[in-house]
């Protein structure tokens, strides 16, 4: 009898809290999740291929951006005598991105994917930005992978190839001025149909939430869509970063050096903004960008870790990558840019195999300790195939081992942390990842940065004695100088000798940094990976129920 009360009772309270409106940071928080799962439900079966080819075109042209603009830089450098200015280059944007990714991913959950590409596009014309993070929501959770790079990595080094030989470099970054627009109007275009679709329907919105979105001034959604931001605290961190790593790269070339008091007050400066935005961040922001629910995931505090350190094992290694071919190896320039697409080639087709195997296996976790570790093997064979002396072959296989090893590291380390969260949190779990990730890239740039431009000149007074300093200070600050000289001229056997030297010592820190995420890897949760969006809750793509999926053994993670 009490068992038939309590059960009534608590039928009466669930329908009594059904009823009630939905609070104005619910609405607003997931406004953007719920658009998405609305919107599948509004496909048809010509929409759907109009969103996938649209997706497809947005992709092709952002990998082909990604594979030509890359080879630029050192000519860029080299046209103003600043080539150790590369590894500053990179830490700055690598921290535009970081901080940009959260701001994209919670545009796209307060209020559309379609409005997150609006926003990304103005800020991609004027600045090249990166908009990786709306597409992911768009597919399932083993295929958020980048197919186009493989077909990119050969035509976009025949294009980055006949513009540096023609038109010049400045033209290879305006050419995507008017590509990327172009690409993403029929992706943007096909989104906010949906989504008006969906509002038309009455699917997005119910009652009451439409009364609380209609009450909100144009002004106080404003503000309101700045705090979900948290424009504060990624304003501190990134900041912080900066403030701390640039120093690493402009010491050398700094008036003074480390005794310069700028270099010297950006450091202090840069240390002290870690702890108030930690402080700003737990204490005071009421969104926080990094969620004290996400600091006790131990599966995103893993990928995020994992991530950040295998890119500063990448960038330590990738950096300088461009140029040391250039003046190492006698090849054609097309030689070069293949050449430096091998790694994405093989990591782009071994994140297809990790997640055909995912498909089958269901779980990540071995495949992740697998890729970390043949990565590992890649990167600790390089300090000797990056020699002078070093095959043509087995430099070829140390970039393939770890695009092979990078490829299944890198879909398993973000699929995990992916798989942890609920829908609501994806975008967003997703961003704070690649946030820190990002991090770590720029911490392996600044660093092969700070090794290169304070070992280089040295190296060349070493193995160039017999040139003036004003030589010398040509060949750092110019590649383009250093490969004027034919093979076996003593001024290029001497810069060769130099970047062998500076490379060796580079890759023996990257090394070091690569075995870190291998030995993370074994504590990763071993998540099961069904047909849902997530591994905690069962909920398909378009927000619905499904029967749990997963086996009763006892890893039910």
């Amino acid at each position: 009898m009490s068992t038939s009360h309590d059960n009534a009772s608590r039928r009466s309270i669930d329908k009594k809290v059904s009823s009630e409106p939905a609070s104005e940071e619910d609405v607003v928080a997931h406004l953007g999740v719920k658009t998405v799962e609305a919107t599948h439900k509004v496909y048809g079966k010509y929409s759907k291929w109009a969103l996938f080819i649209s997706l497809g075109l947005a992709a092709y042209i952002y990998s082909l951006d990604g594979t030509t603009t890359y080879t630029y830089l050192a000519y860029a450098a080299s046209e103003f005598k600043g080539h150790s200015l590369i590894s500053p280059i990179q830490v700055a944007q690598a921290i535009i991105v970081a901080v940009g990714k959260p701001i994209v991913a919670k545009i796209a959950d307060v209020k559309s994917r379609g409005s997150a590409y609006v926003f990304v596009l103005v800020f991609y014309v004027v600045g090249k930005y990166n908009r990786g993070t709306p597409i992911k929501r768009h597919t399932k959770l083993e295929y958020r992978i980048h197919l186009p790079f493989i077909i990119n990595a050969f035509v976009g080094s025949n294009i980055s190839a006949a513009v540096v030989e023609g038109a010049g470099w400045r033209w290879g970054y305006g050419m995507f001025a008017i590509l990327i627009p172009v690409s993403l109007l029929p992706l943007i275009t096909t989104l906010l149909w949906a989504e008006r679709k969906a509002k038309k329907l009455g699917i997005v919105l119910d009652a009451n939430e439409k009364e609380i979105a209609s009450q909100q001034t144009f002004f106080q959604r404003l503000l309101h869509t700045a705090n979900q931001l948290d424009i504060p605290g990624l304003l501190l961190i990134g900041t912080s970063v900066s403030l701390i790593l640039l120093p690493l790269t402009l010491s050398q070339t700094a008036k003074g050096g480390w005794n310069n008091a700028s270099i010297i007050a950006m450091l202090v400066v840069g240390a002290v903004l870690i702890p108030v935005f930690v402080f700003y961040d737990f204490k005071i922001a009421q969104h926080p960008v990094v969620a004290r629910r996400f600091i006790f995931n131990r599966s995103v505090v893993l990928a995020a870790s994992i991530g950040a350190l295998d890119f500063i094992s990448f960038y330590l290694t990738f950096t300088y990558l461009y140029s040391f071919i250039l003046v190492v190896k006698p090849w054609s320039l097309v030689n070069v840019t293949y050449f430096s697409q091998t790694q994405t080639v093989a990591l782009t087709v071994f994140a297809i195999t990790a997640g055909v195997v995912m498909r089958f296996v269901r779980r990540a976790k071995h495949l992740l300790i697998i890729g970390l570790g043949i990565r590992l093997v890649g990167v600790g064979l390089m300090i000797h195939s990056r020699g002078a002396n070093g095959s043509d072959a087995e430099l070829v296989w140390t970039q393939l081992l770890q695009g092979i090893g990078g490829g299944f590291a890198a879909i398993t380390s973000q699929v995990s942390a992916q798989a942890s969260v609920p829908h609501a949190d994806v975008a967003i779990v997703t961003a704070v990842v690649l946030l820190v990730t990002e991090i770590g890239g720029a911490i392996g740039s600044a660093v092969a940065g700070a090794i290169w431009t304070n070992l280089m000149p040295g190296k060349l007074a070493k193995y160039l004695p017999f040139l003036t300093d004003a030589d010398r200070a040509d060949l750092f600050g110019s590649v383009v100088a250093a490969v004027a000289y034919p093979r076996g001229n003593p001024i290029r056997e001497g810069v060769i000798q130099a970047y062998d030297d500076v490379m060796k010592i580079i890759l023996i820190v990257a090394t070091v940094f690569a075995a870190i995420p291998f030995f993370l890897s074994f504590f990763m949760p071993a998540w099961y990976l069904g047909d849902t969006q997530n591994a905690v809750e069962n909920v398909d793509l378009k927000g619905e129920r499904v029967e749990d999926p997963r086996p009763t053994d006892p890893e039910r993670r």
